[in-house]
């Protein structure tokens, strides 16, 4: 599969595997390979387990689908932004149910899309 931008400048997500997502983060968001790569070798690392690897996949598939669309990005820190500076806990939950929704939907993106 091309990881190669479409013509919206969006990368496509890779292939449902980690492997394939840490290229695609090295190749279209490398600020997140640092954590990525960090969270691995915390989360996994020589683990003889591999129960928490979907949980991990899962996590940065929807972060990698959110960081390669820098207005999608934006838009998210925004919201979450403007919770945490929210005068009242309803305005708050609000704008950060706005933001889990907007997360949620980035983590359900397929490979190719």
């Amino acid at each position: 599969m091309t990881t190669a931008p479409r013509p919206s400048g969006i990368p496509p997500m890779p292939e449902r595997n980690t492997k394939a997502l840490r290229t695609a983060i090295a190749e279209h968001t490398p600020q997140l390979l640092a954590d990525f790569d960090a969270h691995w070798k915390w989360a996994i690392g020589d683990a003889h387990d591999i129960a928490p690897v979907p949980a991990f996949l899962a996590q940065w598939w929807a972060e990698f689908a959110i960081a390669r669309d820098p207005s999608l990005d934006r838009h998210i820190h925004d919201l979450e932004s403007r919770a945490a500076d929210a005068s009242t806990n309803a305005e708050a939950t609000q704008l950060l149910t706005q933001a889990a929704h907007l997360r949620r939907e980035a983590g359900k993106a397929e490979p190719g899309q």
